[in-house]
């Protein structure tokens, strides 16, 4: 009896497992369907980047003291602050590039204490649009933006007033005096990276001047009197010139340490001279980085534009002439964004 009983019980045992492993299996495949239904879920798509920007800062500062120096010579300080940001997009056919600049710099010197001289002063902003004329192609439809002026008032032949011990001198340069805008419509050739050349046939430009007493050196024409004698023998604030412009530029890096930047600006204008090129900007830029925030730079730029007029060192005989500035500096350089 007790065997018959023992046996029952392996039996019931038995039938009861595979009954269970039955039921895991069949929900396990169960699962598995539902799971194999359900819905994917969309795997996260990185959308494109159209835009890049980077910002430098630089700040630069040099000194010279002089204790009892047999040679002779003037204690002296410098600080000059410098921003350049660029903004660019690009999609399909379509680019656009934004550079904005900003220099400002004085100096102090021992022989004149109570003055700040200006050493760098540049406000120019650029901005081109450009059109493709097909995918595989280095040639775009260009329309182009320049804008230059300063910040501040410049001076030159300072005398000092024996009483009050002030400064004056005479006023060269003013907050958008001059100031220079030109729009012009081309084509530009964009080969490589480091290479660009811009040509536009069709370029208007204004130079502005806010000083009733710089416009005649800036080529401004006088105001007839008849037509407002309130004004009386004034010039106009503004000089228009039609005419077509060539720009070309290069910035390289030799490797992560040198970078070296030009850009040759010609302007010819149709109104006065035309087919000469009435204009010329070179403008030069090298640096060295001497340590990850430390630059070691050369900027230069030459000028020749025949409606200036620049006084001699006497102050007399105001002329066209060739303008040209240097400036070598050692400063702090920090960059935002990818250079």
């Amino acid at each position: 009896m007790k065997r018959l009983l023992t046996l029952t019980a392996v039996l019931l045992a038995a039938t009861l497992g595979v009954r269970a492993q039955d039921d895991v299996l069949k929900a396990a495949a169960e699962a598995a369907a539902a799971y194999a239904e359900a819905p994917k879920a969309e795997e996260a798509v990185q959308k494109p980047s159209y835009w890049k920007r980077n910002a430098t800062f630089d700040l630069g500062f040099s000194h010279t003291g002089l204790w009892a120096w047999a040679s002779g010579g003037y204690n002296t300080a410098s600080l000059r602050l410098g921003f350049d940001g660029n903004l660019n997009y690009t999609r399909d056919l379509v680019t656009w590039t934004n550079r904005l600049q900003l220099t400002y710099g004085f100096l102090w010197s021992a022989d004149k204490e109570n003055l700040l001289q200006k050493s760098a002063d540049l406000m120019q902003f650029e901005s081109r649009f450009g059109y493709k004329t097909s995918t595989e192609s280095d040639w775009k439809y260009t329309v182009d933006l320049t804008f230059k002026s300063q910040f501040s008032d410049s001076y030159d032949s300072y005398k000092q007033d024996a009483t009050s011990k002030l400064w004056s001198g005479t006023l060269k340069s003013g907050l958008f005096s001059p100031a220079y805008l030109t729009f012009g419509l081309g084509i530009s050739w964009d080969p490589s990276p480091w290479f660009d050349l811009n040509i536009s046939p069709v370029t208007g430009g204004f130079i502005f001047c806010s000083i009733p007493e710089l416009r005649k050196k800036y080529g401004m024409q006088l105001r007839d009197p008849s037509l407002d004698p309130a004004v009386g023998a004034n010039y106009y604030g503004s000089l228009f010139q039609l005419g077509a412009q060539i720009k070309a530029g290069v910035k390289t890096s030799i490797n992560d340490v040198v970078t070296f930047e030009t850009q040759l600006t010609l302007f010819t204008d149709y109104l006065n001279h035309p087919f000469v090129w009435n204009r010329v900007n070179w403008d030069n830029k090298f640096a060295f980085l001497v340590g990850k925030y430390i630059k070691l730079s050369l900027d230069t730029w030459l000028i020749y534009d025949p409606v200036v007029l620049i006084a001699g060192k006497d102050g007399q005989d105001p002329r066209q002439r060739v303008q040209f500035k240097e400036f070598f500096s050692f400063a702090f350089t920090y960059t935002f964004g990818k250079k």
